[in-house]
């Protein structure tokens, strides 16, 4: 089996060099990463600069390259020109810090896998609950994951899917389970903060209110919160074909003057 790890903290952030470990249990892994740290940069992608892979030192047996771009772009050139076949998998992680609710749209983790989906390649994403990154013991981490990383690899993530995991850092002995549950899209977990510069003017600092904040039960914040694996299916497919056939009744009358002319 072979395997492209990336994600958006950086090359030699702690977190991916523990998913490589971990997977290269599995099959050959290869990674492709950020240089640099590059939280919340969604699925953007680099235009207006050249791209540069550098093969990096990494662990034993895993080749590792870092990209001056985004998650986005990791996944996109390693697709292109990097590997001379598509692999059979593609794990975005382990992120500190969780994905939940509305980080779908932000995360530059998920983003890397959703662009794995763009071409019909299985993917998941992992992030951690907690943001301690240098107290966390990747080796209880490592063991929760494998677990649930062997029931992933033993089934097939259908099509146009990704699974977005997220992991309680807890041992395996204290997880409660794992939950498949949706993203709960009704929370905002970062809101904008005024604050005064020194000559008395105001600017905003986004604030994380993921430790404060009130959430649904049973949503992915509850159940990760309580010590539970959650895992979320996200759907490439963003269009639906009722709905066009839905709107294309509004411009009825638009179209039928234009046809009639």
């Amino acid at each position: 089996m072979k395997i492209l790890i990336t994600n958006d903290d950086g090359i030699f952030a702690p977190g991916v060099e523990a998913l490589a470990d971990l997977l290269s249990h599995f099959g050959e892994v290869v990674v492709v990463c950020p240089d640099t740290e590059k939280s919340a940069y969604s699925h953007k992608i680099t235009l207006r600069q050249p791209l540069k892979l550098k093969k990096v030192d990494f662990i034993q047996n895993v080749e590792a390259y870092a990209v001056n771009g985004s998650p986005a772009d990791c996944v996109k050139i390693a697709m292109e020109v990097l590997l001379n076949e598509k692999p059979d998998i593609v794990f975005s992680g382990i992120n500190i810090g969780p994905n939940v609710g509305r980080d779908m749209y932000y995360s530059g983790t998920i983003a890397a896998a959703q662009e794995a989906m763009l071409y019909q390649v299985p993917s998941v994403s992992v992030s951690l609950e907690t943001f301690k990154t240098s107290k966390v013991k990747f080796d209880i981490v490592k063991q929760l994951l494998y677990q649930v990383v062997e029931v992933i690899l033993q089934n097939k993530i259908v099509k146009n899917v990704m699974l977005n995991v997220n992991l309680p850092y807890t041992s395996k002995e204290l997880c409660k389970g794992v939950r498949v549950v949706p993203m709960d899209l009704s929370i905002s977990r970062y809101n904008f903060v005024p604050l005064n510069d020194p000559h008395g003017q105001d600017y905003y600092w986004l604030k994380d209110n993921y430790e404060e904040l009130k959430v649904n039960k049973g949503s992915d914040y509850d159940l990760l919160k309580a010590g539970y694996v959650t895992v979320s299916p996200i759907d490439l497919k963003l269009t639906q074909k009722r709905k066009i056939d839905q709107i294309n009744r509004w411009f009825h009358k638009i179209n039928y003057k234009q046809e009639e002319m």
